[in-house]
């Protein structure tokens, strides 16, 4: 099969594509051919390194794709072939073939096709359960997305609308910004233009109720200072590569809770409610996905710097068979 190989730790320009031997399935996995995959910055860490988790090259990178079930061992897993279906593991994801099991797969609903489901998978389900779950934001509430061009805050500043919230979107470009208006921002903030902490308290004179963070460094803590008391702000990663480093009297002095946002940290029966809705606004159309970019399996390398580099604008996706969509 054909398939993105990093070979060692680097820049994305080190990841290359050959033919390798399909993966070995393992009990209890399914296998899928892919069809379409999905870049997000981890991927990029992964290949450099720098990830918080160590993958030792050489690997396939990729964490999120969207395609049909080739193969099962029989056990009664919920899937039969010809399943179309979009799934998430830590690598291996920028091939022809990925082997799974079954909790790491979700079947695509009927109205969504293969691009939009890949493209939808971890940056909406991140950015719609930091919403309902962590951030708890409700009809009315004014919200600030940092890195809202992104593959996750592009999707966070969607979701929240459709809440009924009211977004403030923080972006490094005037394309970001433009892109974030179509998907329902009410304020664009440019934070290379100036001064971040006062272009928030003119947007957002009474305050913030809460702030989604995918970015860290030097917006993090202007935008905690746009919460009013109370309010919530939410770390989710650091793409800018920077960890901020919040004065703790900030917190005390308003009330705000500082929280981090993990899959695994979501109770049950809230994860359950969450996907069912957003799985639901997907379906129906009520979001959907920006696609900024998209790279043959060729090019995968250059998919990989395109996020590397800030350049995204919402998902970027890596073509791994455009003949199956």
């Amino acid at each position: 099969m054909r398939a993105a190989l990093c070979p060692a730790h680097g820049p994305p320009e080190v990841v290359e594509v050959r033919e390798l031997p399909s993966p070995a399935r393992a009990d209890g996995q399914l296998r899928v051919r892919v069809h379409v995959a999905a870049v997000n910055f981890p991927d990029v860490l992964l290949v450099a390194g720098r990830y918080q988790v160590a993958v030792p090259p050489p690997f396939v990178p990729g964490s999120e794709f969207a395609g049909v079930v080739v193969e099962t061992d029989g056990v009664a897993s919920g899937f039969t072939v010809g399943d179309r279906v979009t799934g998430t593991a830590m690598f291996g994801a920028f091939a022809e073939q990925v082997c799974l099991p079954p909790e790491a797969l979700a079947r695509v609903p009927d109205g969504i096709d293969d691009r939009a489901a890949a493209a939808s998978g971890v940056a909406f389900r991140t950015a719609y359960h930091a919403l309902r779950s962590v951030a708890r934001v409700t009809p009315g509430d004014d919200v600030v997305v940092l890195g809202a061009g992104g593959g996750v805050g592009l999707a966070a500043v969607a979701l929240a609308t459709a809440l009924g919230a009211r977004v403030t979107a923080v972006a490094g470009s005037a394309d970001k910004l433009s892109a974030a208006a179509r998907y329902g921002a009410v304020h664009g903030i440019d934070h290379r233009g100036g001064d971040l902490r006062e272009a928030l308290r003119a947007a957002l004179p009474d305050g913030a109720a809460a702030v989604l963070d995918p970015v860290g460094g030097a917006l993090a803590e202007p935008a905690l200072r746009s919460l009013h008391r109370g309010g919530r702000f939410v770390t989710i990663g650091y793409a800018s590569g920077d960890i901020p480093r919040i004065p703790l009297n900030l917190i005390l002095v308003k009330g705000i809770t500082v929280a981090g946002f993990g899959f695994r940290d979501v109770p049950a029966d809230e994860f359950t409610r969450n996907e069912s809705e957003l799985r639901r606004l997907l379906a129906t159309g009520a979001v959907t996905p920006h696609i900024g970019a998209e790279y043959p399996l060729a090019e995968a390398a250059a998919a990989l710097r395109h996020v590397a580099d800030g350049r995204a604008i919402g998902k970027v996706l890596v073509q791994i068979n455009p003949a199956a969509y």
